[in-house]
């Protein structure tokens, strides 16, 4: 199976500087949905 399929995350910086954790298949430029309240990802654009 996927990335999608374990769950795992990894790490990642945003551009504004905020540092959080995101799932496997995120790569760097991909554009991402943030819950502002939490600081968590919640899915790609």
């Amino acid at each position: 199976k996927g990335d999608t399929a374990t769950g795992a995350s990894k790490p990642c910086k945003l551009e504004t500087g905020a540092q959080i954790k995101v799932p496997l298949f995120i790569n760097e430029g991909d554009i991402l949905k943030i819950d502002t309240r939490t600081g968590q990802y919640l899915e790609r654009v």
